[in-house]
C-alpha cells in the first residue's frame, strides 16, 4: 500500500496554478493539478509539489484575490458531530458512544475569501470552526496505529451550519449543504510541519471578537479513533476530507447567529487564515457555483498559457 511521503509542504490553489509558501511569498509550480485533492489522487503524496519547477516567486500578499479552493477536487467531505468534551460540558449532553457522522454535499464548498450568501428560509445560520484533516493514501480497516501514516495534510474548515433546519429535519446533511456553507482553505498544511499532531489548535473570530478556541487535544473521538472508526464501514480515498468537530463558542451556544455583513476568520495551527464574508440571499447575485476540479483545471491551464506568470 502507498502512504503520502512525510513532507512540510504548504500548498495554495490560486488562479495561476499550485503554488508552495514560503515565508511571505509563494512559489508558483509547474504542475498540472488545479488543487491539492486533485494533486494527492495521483498517490504520490505532496512528491510532485516538493519537486516541482518553480515558475515564478510572489509575494503572498499579492496573490490574495487569487487565491482559490485548495480542495475543490475533494471526493468527499466526511463531519463529526459532538466531539469536543468543552462544547458536550456546555451543552449539558452526554457523550456519544461512537462518532455521529455526516456528508457534507459537495455542491457546498466555498473557498478563502468568499461571500456566502445567508438563505432566507435560515434563521439561524451559525458558524463551526474546525481542524480538517486530508487523506492522502486510501484507508479501509485502518488500525488507529496506522491513521497519521494515511493522512497528508490539514486545513481550516468553518462548517457552517443551519440550526433551525438541522432542529426542523433532524438531518445535518441538510443543514449544512446550503451553497457556500463548506468552507475549506485557506492552504493545505503537511503533516511535517504542524508541530503537535496530537494537539492541533484551532481559532474562530466573528467580526474581530474571538468566538472559539481549543486544540484537538480535547476531541472525545481522537484523530487515530475517529479516521479508524471510519475506514471500518468506508472507504476513505486521497484527498478525501475528514472535518473533527467544533468546539464550543458556536452561535448556538451563544445565542447569537450570522448577519448579512459579518466576516469570519478561521486559523488552524500553521494554516492560512480561512475568512468567510457574509451577505443577505439576493435574486441579483445568485449563490456562487460549487467550482468542480474540471473546471478549475480547465481555467488553471488556460491561465497558464496566457498569463505573464507562466
Amino acid at each position: 500500500m502507498t502512504t503520502p511521503t512525510p513532507t512540510d509542504a504548504h500548498l495554495v490553489a490560486t488562479r495561476y496554478g499550485l503554488g508552495r509558501v514560503t515565508g511571505d511569498d509563494v512559489e508558483l509550480l509547474d504542475l498540472p493539478y488545479p488543487d491539492v485533492a486533485t494533486l494527492l489522487r495521483a498517490g504520490l503524496g505532496f512528491a510532485p509539489a516538493r519537486e516541482a519547477r518553480v515558475r515564478r516567486r510572489l509575494p503572498l500578499a499579492t496573490l490574495v484575490g487569487d487565491l482559490r479552493p485548495p480542495l475543490a477536487g475533494t471526493r468527499a467531505v466526511w463531519g463529526v458531530g459532538l466531539n469536543y468534551h468543552c462544547k458536550a460540558r456546555n451543552t449539558g449532553r452526554a457523550l456519544p458512544s461512537q462518532p455521529v457522522l455526516y456528508l457534507k454535499s459537495p455542491s457546498a464548498g466555498s473557498g478563502p475569501g468568499d461571500t456566502v450568501p445567508l438563505p432566507d428560509a435560515v434563521s439561524q445560520p451559525d458558524y463551526e470552526g474546525e481542524v480538517a484533516l486530508v487523506v492522502g493514501a486510501r484507508m479501509h480497516h485502518t488500525p488507529a496505529e496506522r491513521v497519521w501514516a494515511h493522512l497528508a495534510a490539514v486545513s481550516a474548515a468553518n462548517d457552517l451550519t443551519a440550526r433551525d433546519v438541522m432542529t426542523a429535519s433532524g438531518n445535518p446533511t441538510l443543514a449544512k449543504s446550503f451553497p457556500g456553507f463548506g468552507a475549506l482553505g485557506a492552504s493545505v498544511l503537511g503533516l511535517g510541519a504542524v508541530a503537535d499532531r496530537d494537539a492541533i489548535g484551532v481559532r474562530t473570530t466573528v467580526n474581530g471578537e474571538l468566538r472559539q478556541q481549543a486544540s484537538t487535544a480535547e476531541l472525545i473521538f481522537p484523530v487515530p479513533d475517529l479516521l479508524a472508526w471510519i475506514s471500518r464501514y468506508v472507504v476513505l480515498e486521497p484527498g478525501d476530507v475528514v472535518l473533527t468537530g467544533t468546539p464550543t463558542g458556536t452561535g448556538q451556544d451563544r445565542g447569537c447567529f450570522l448577519r448579512p455583513g459579518d466576516l469570519v476568520e478561521v486559523t488552524v495551527a500553521g494554516v492560512l487564515p480561512l475568512r468567510t464574508r457574509f451577505r443577505a440571499e439576493s435574486p441579483d447575485h445568485p449563490a456562487p457555483t460549487a467550482v468542480s476540479a474540471t473546471a478549475v483545471s480547465a481555467s488553471t491551464n488556460s491561465l497558464r498559457t496566457e498569463s505573464p506568470m507562466s
